[in-house]
């Protein structure tokens, strides 16, 4: 077991309180992923279960013992950090010995659990290698070897992927993710991508000024945000947002009208609001529709072009810019008029105070997650 407790834990410089009381549990095997934008506090909360820095209030608790006061090379844990930090006139295998070297571990037993690390991480032909000689891509995974020669209760990664090149970076996520299933581990994992919390994660902590917004699996974050936060952060592009204003209130839904004069009934649970509220609608640039006829029109100012999906920024009356994806093949241009359709099963409704408004049916696979299928050995 490789559990990870974190319960009312707070951090201070001084009069600055930068972490706010987190409670979380990370279970076994369990790829967990802190993301938030820059100053949110997902480096120090790692860093306080690392031992890197001391946890003002609160106790951490790894595999149901205290740990607070535990030394960080007593924790059983191994950190990977954005720099990859190997020693330049070593070698490869040298480089992922080297701890073992220093906990005085025999020459057999370090060359036997650095040929496994470099197998699990396909760095067999490159031991005799020095760091200057390697990849960006291949020095982050010598980085992930030193850890894995530990043989750690939980993995650690601090922003690992940041300093590679977009296609570096997709690639070690794949290969980030197959590691995790080959050791079946418990890894905590930073970073400010969603798109890397989204594709890894078993669960996701979504944090905003030192607190937790919401933790979740990555689609039950999709497509059951708690909060407007939460629902911007989470997907890519981010959900359009507009200003809505309540017009009835029903058991099944509640009918709200936008700026442009369009109804909507969206199937939301009855909540404390009534008519007249106002109230934020927000919608997916994914769940969008080109139309003859829709509740919005606007203009197209810039056009995105993948291949396989077209981004339309499109301007409305009132100055909004909203993204809206269609087909790869969509004709549209720039500065043309379009409409567009919204499909209330799909729109998300959020009260006046930016909380979520509870959808009527909550999505088939929102708390689907990967469960590894064996043991490390």
């Amino acid at each position: 077991m490789s559990t990870i407790v974190l319960k009312g834990i707070e951090k201070s410089y001084g009069a600055v309180q930068v972490i706010k009381g987190v409670d979380l549990s990370i279970d076994d095997r369990e790829f967990c992923v802190f993301v938030g934008p820059s100053g949110c506090g997902k480096s120090t909360l790692l860093r306080m279960i690392a031992g890197l820095e001391e946890i003002t209030e609160g106790d951490l608790l790894i595999d149901g013992q205290r740990a607070n006061d535990v030394p960080p090379s007593e924790r059983g844990l191994a950190m990977v950090f954005q720099s990859y930090a190997l020693y330049p006139h070593m070698s490869v295998a040298d480089n992922m010995g080297f701890s073992l070297r220093l906990a005085g571990a025999s020459k057999d037993e370090r060359r036997a659990k650095v040929a496994e690390a470099a197998r699990i991480l396909h760095l067999d032909k490159l031991l005799d290698r020095k760091p200057k000689e390697l990849s960006g891509g291949q020095r982050q995974r010598v980085a992930i070897g030193r850890a894995i020669v530990r043989k750690p209760k939980v993995f650690l990664f601090d922003e690992p992927l940041s300093n590679l090149d977009a296609a570096l970076r997709v690639q070690m996520r794949i290969e980030l993710a197959r590691l995790h299933d080959e050791l079946a581990a418990t890894m905590i994992y930073v970073t400010h991508d969603q798109v890397e919390a989204m594709t890894m994660a078993d669960k996701i902590v979504v944090l905003q000024g030192g607190i937790v917004e919401q933790a979740g699996t990555p689609l039950e974050l999709y497509h059951h945000p708690r909060n407007l936060f939460v629902a911007g952060f989470i997907g890519s592009p981010k959900m359009n947002f507009f200003p809505a204003t309540v017009t009835a209130v029903a058991d099944a839904a509640t009918t709200i009208q936008l700026a442009s004069g369009a109804s909507l009934a969206v199937p939301v649970r009855p909540a404390r609001q009534k008519a007249g509220d106002a109230v934020t609608l927000g919608v997916r640039p994914e769940h969008m529709r080109l139309a003859g006829e829709g509740e919005i029109v606007g203009e197209v100012m810039v056009v995105e072009r993948l291949g396989g999906e077209t981004f339309l920024y499109t301007q409305l009356k009132d100055g909004t810019m909203l993204i809206v994806q269609a087909d790869g093949e969509i004709p549209t241009g720039l500065h043309e008029r379009i409409a567009i359709k919204l499909d209330p099963a799909t729109c998300h409704l959020f009260d006046g105070d930016g909380l979520a408004i509870e959808r009527v049916q909550r999505h088939p696979l929102a708390n689907l997650r990967r469960v590894p299928t064996r043991k490390a050995s």
